[in-house]
């Protein structure tokens, strides 16, 4: 896929240590990705106009990460019809503003929120929802999912075989 199916818009390029772990996830499973710095305090007319466009332009999944007051994925849902998955970004010296605003969302305006730095999450999320209209998505995340599945199974398993605390003590990966 060429065409960005999923927007990655983040409050400020100071995001996107947290922001492009949803970009590598979707782009792992095959996902085109459109990933910007759009502020909704210092370029409120972009993005309006990013959420107002982002529909024709073929995007069908935003993802928006901001920290603070977070307004940016709440303000993005209220321009577009599209799913739209608020990443709450919290840094050591931020409180508990930016998913408390994420939540706070008024009635007939919905936003998917992530746990505090959540945008692997968010990307996963927005990949189950595309999986729901392509196919080769849907296969990609369900052996990524498989995969997990497998991993944990495998984990276990070593766990079983050699006991705790030699687990504990270093047969970790």
């Amino acid at each position: 896929m060429s065409n960005p199916l999923v927007g990655v818009i983040m409050g400020s390029d100071s995001d996107l240590d947290i922001m492009s772990e949803a970009a590598k996830i979707l782009e792992e499973l095959g996902v085109a990705v459109d990933v910007q710095v759009i502020s909704a305090h210092r370029t409120p007319d972009k993005m309006a106009e990013y959420g107002m466009s982002a529909e024709s332009r073929g995007v069908e999944v935003i993802i928006a990460g901001a920290g603070g007051s977070a307004h940016l994925p709440g303000m993005t849902a209220s321009y577009t019809n599209l799913p739209v998955i608020a990443v709450p970004i919290k840094r050591e010296n931020h409180g508990d503003e930016s998913i408390k605003s994420s939540r706070a969302m008024p009635p007939g305006i919905p936003l998917a929120v992530m746990p505090n730095n959540g945008a692997r999450n968010a990307g996963l999320y927005a990949a189950a929802i595309l999986a729901l209209k392509y196919p080769e998505i849907a296969k990609k995340y369900a052996a990524f999912r498989t995969k997990l599945h497998d991993d944990i199974l495998a984990k276990n398993q070593t766990l079983q075989d050699v006991g705790w605390e030699q687990y504990l003590n270093g047969v970790l990966d």
